[in-house]
């Protein structure tokens, strides 16, 4: 028996319904030097939900690579399964979407990683041994959009009323006549509302209430 060991790859299952980004993702990761010493095992790649929460059930992987939009079941859905199946696999989300509600819900259903598809893949490879070891990571694209999420838990009703009146096109003249209160009021919230989001114009406010649903897109043409 050699007195040397060879280091056990660390395995992972990559979950995504386009195969280029599989490949490229399975190529990354098995290089050795880029994760470890060795590289990781990737020890199935999958297209859709359901065949995510099989690879995970079956392999037990030490990663899953998940994107949230595929097939059959959405990444939400297979986080909280995988919890139960595999509670020690960690959980990497990798996503175009960018509405802070469902980032904010994939960390509070146990996601350790959250990257941008926008974002170069060195950033995932030079964050995924911290995440393996424990710590969890969010890109800082998201970190933006979530703190914005936690700033709407704190408006006051009166500020999440007249953030609706505002990107439903009403003046401030309007909102006052609506809620009864002076025009320097709505004012007021208005401002208080803008600053706790940290959004200057009503263009900035509108395209954040399109993305996190406040606003649908025939209210905003």
């Amino acid at each position: 028996m050699s007195g040397t060991e060879v280091p056990v790859k660390q395995t992972v299952v990559i979950a995504d319904d386009h195969e280029i980004v599989r490949q490229s993702l399975a190529n990354a990761l098995a290089e050795p030097g880029v994760i470890n010493a060795v590289g990781m095992q990737v020890v199935d790649q999958v297209e859709d939900g359901f065949a995510a929460l099989a690879a995970v059930k079956r392999h037990k992987p030490d990663l899953l690579l998940l994107d949230v939009s595929m097939p059959l079941a959405s990444g939400t859905e297979v986080i909280k399964d995988i919890q139960r199946w595999s509670p020690n696999t960690r959980t990497v989300v990798f996503t175009g979407i960018e509405a802070s509600s469902l980032l904010w819900s994939l960390v509070e259903d146990g996601a350790q990683g959250l990257f941008s598809k926008a974002d170069p893949v060195d950033e995932l490879l030079e964050k995924l041994p911290m995440i393996l070891e424990g710590t969890p990571y969010i890109a800082p694209r998201f970190k933006k959009l979530l703190d914005k999420q936690q700033a709407i838990t704190e408006l006051t009703s009166r500020e999440r009323q007249t953030l609706t009146m505002v990107v439903g096109g009403m003046t401030n003249r309007d909102m006052a006549e609506a809620m009864n209160i002076s025009p320097k009021t709505v004012d007021k919230h208005r401002t208080s509302m803008m600053n706790k989001l940290n959004l200057h114009s009503v263009v900035e406010l509108i395209a954040f209430a399109l993305r996190e649903g406040i606003l649908d897109q025939s209210q905003g043409s």
